[in-house]
């Protein structure tokens, strides 16, 4: 997560008085105090051990409207554990989603610096632009057809926590993970498109480090937003929106170098890391 301000009704919460069950809103504070101290905090499920998933996206919604209160915009979401690659990684089995807010998004060709975070890692994906608003759950000819462009992208994933020995309470609570996204060049996403055939490489400092295609992304990306529509009926999915479909690989260290993918027919993207 990237280190910023904290608006002020948030730096002023007080927290749970001490041997109390935290109630969403302690637990959406202690996540949002990170941002302003940078320590890590307790995993929300070790607070709350009995929380479930949907109280989970609660909290994360929690935060995601103090960021718009302080000024930020809500750009898309990002759908995360869409591969076998991350569901193995992290010992998690479903999917998650996050929000993505404007002051995280950047263009390909961008750079950063890995110590503005706690534990960061990059992960490459499809992302999606919606061309029209799109209402959940849809069915799966409708959300295509709500597609006007895809392209590649970067995600920076980071943790609340410092530690990525998290559950799926903990991920959601944390937005996913989602602390940045690098667009790259989009193309028009048309009847004929097929992201499944999307063959992805990636390459830090000239280095082969990870490849996949968007076949790993649940058999077809688009079942990622699918997911969405109907897991998130609530979200509020508009045109111009970006979401991402799910890495295609597991995620990596992300540490000092310069970050180059490219695809089969999309544009390269390109990070450089300081």
């Amino acid at each position: 997560m990237t280190f910023v301000p904290e608006s002020s009704d948030a730096a002023g919460a007080k927290g749970p008085a001490e041997g109390s069950t935290p109630s969403l809103d302690d637990l959406a504070a202690g996540l949002r105090a990170v941002t302003r101290t940078g320590a890590p905090c307790p995993t929300v499920s070790s607070r709350r051990p009995k929380l479930d998933v949907d109280a989970a996206y609660r909290i994360q919604m929690i935060n995601a409207e103090h960021r718009v209160r302080a000024g930020a915009h809500i750009a898309g979401y990002k759908i995360g554990l869409t591969s076998r690659a991350m569901q193995q990684q992290m010992g998690i089995r479903e999917p998650d989603s996050g929000v993505i807010h404007d002051d995280t998004l950047a263009q390909t060709g961008s750079q950063l610096r890995a110590d503005a975070y706690l534990a960061p890692r990059i992960e490459t994906e499809l992302a999606f632009i919606l061309g029209r608003d799109l209402a959940g759950p849809a069915d799966l000819r409708t959300v295509r057809a709500a597609i006007s462009e895809y392209c590649l992208a970067y995600e920076i994933l980071d943790t609340s926590y410092g530690t990525w020995n998290i559950t799926l309470v903990d991920s959601v609570s944390d937005n996913a993970a989602c602390a940045g996204v690098i667009i790259g060049p989009r193309l028009p996403f048309g009847p004929d498109t097929d992201p499944r055939t999307e063959l992805i490489t990636v390459h830090a400092d000239g280095r082969f480090v990870a490849a996949g295609s968007g076949r790993d992304i649940l058999g077809d990306p688009v079942l990622a937003l699918h997911w969405l529509t109907r897991r998130r009926p609530q979200v509020r999915l508009r045109a111009g929106d970006i979401v991402l479909a799910g890495s295609v690989h597991a995620s990596l260290p992300l540490t000092p170098g310069r970050y180059h993918a490219t695809s089969s027919h999309l544009p390269a993207v390109q990070l450089q890391v300081i």
